[in-house]
């Protein structure tokens, strides 16, 4: 029988320290859809690959 992979699920308070910010502004950003989210009923999560996947979109080119 094959094992299934689940994704490594974490909350707000979670995504906010590895972030270095504020729960606050991680709320903000859900609301304002602007990081990807994974809704368990009425809960928010987050996928630790897709927050990492989301940083290293945010990254910005070095100035030259």
């Amino acid at each position: 029988m094959e094992q299934l992979q689940f994704p490594e699920l974490v909350d707000i308070e979670t995504v906010a320290r590895l972030l270095g910010v504020g729960e606050r502004y991680v709320r903000r950003m859900v609301s304002e859809r602007r990081v990807p989210i994974v809704k368990v009923g009425h809960y928010v999560r987050f996928d630790l690959a897709d927050i990492r996947n989301w940083v290293e979109q945010q990254r910005r080119p070095d100035a030259s």
